[in-house]
């Protein structure tokens, strides 16, 4: 199975909630468990709040997902002034800044960035997929006990 996406949305925090509806929409509706789930949420959140905060002068950011071959991988574009440095460890003091990456990087298998300095970030996640088990859809697209018609993972995929 897979499933592609992009979304394009304002520099606004309103749109991390629509990420977060629709990939872990998306996710669960495969069979994804819900750790993974959650430590995708996550990062993807860091990434697009990173592109909200920094992304300017642009108007907006995109968010495009891939979930194939078992693993789920995540490009967050702006088209802000790019990275200086990536940090090693969490800033000193009591900061809620700063440490993004770093918790983007503690919950993903991978992380990686191109930048250009003056014209934008892409910001690359990428995490092999744990499957629940008990969930009525499993990997292959196939309703527990039985096989799933074409039309039955379309409605599934509709659903999303």
């Amino acid at each position: 199975m897979e499933i592609e996406f992009s979304l394009a949305l304002p520099r606004d925090a309103f749109g991390i909630p629509m990420v977060r509806r629709v990939l872990g929409n998306a996710l669960r509706t495969i069979g994804v468990a819900e750790d993974c789930v959650s430590d995708i949420l996550l990062a993807v959140s860091e990434a697009c709040a990173n592109a909200v905060r920094h992304g300017g002068p642009a108007q907006r950011y995109e968010v495009t997902a891939a979930i194939r071959d078992g693993r789920c991988e995540l490009r967050v574009v702006d088209r802000g002034p790019g990275l200086s440095a990536i940090p090693e460890r969490f800033p000193p003091g009591d900061t809620e800044h700063g440490r993004g990456i770093l918790i983007m990087q503690s919950v993903v298998d991978e992380l990686s960035f191109d930048i250009t300095p003056g014209q934008g970030t892409t910001v690359r996640l990428r995490k092999r997929l744990a499957w629940d088990e008990n969930a009525p859809v499993l990997r292959t697209g196939e309703r527990a006990g039985d096989g799933a018609s074409r039309r039955d993972r379309d409605d599934l995929l509709a659903a999303v």
